[in-house]
């Protein structure tokens, strides 16, 4: 992504805190404040929903394996008891 120049003008306490703050991370004050424009404008944690949604996705059978199938389902209908009846039948029968 191109990279644009932006010029902003803080008080010295504001200036200190960012500088503080960056350093304590162990990155420069314009990433810094990249990083909380972008936290404010929701896209971060919309990113990691979305990878961790990918994630899950990708690796649903290996938990099933070790979970046991049948306590993924019993999670899926925790989130939408519709798509686990779909998916068992006799589960849609005994709700």
């Amino acid at each position: 992504m191109a990279k644009t120049q932006l010029n902003v003008r803080v008080d010295e306490t504001t200036a200190e805190a960012a500088r503080r703050r960056a350093q304590q991370r162990g990155m420069s004050v314009n990433r810094y404040i990249e990083e909380l424009v972008q936290q404010d404008a929701g896209e971060t944690g919309r990113t990691f929903v979305e990878a961790a949604a990918d994630f899950m996705r990708q690796y649903e059978t290996v938990f099933a394996e070790e979970f046991g199938s049948e306590r993924v389902s019993e999670r899926a209908s925790e989130r939408d008891p519709q798509s686990a009846s779909e998916r068992d039948p006799q589960r849609g029968a005994r709700a």
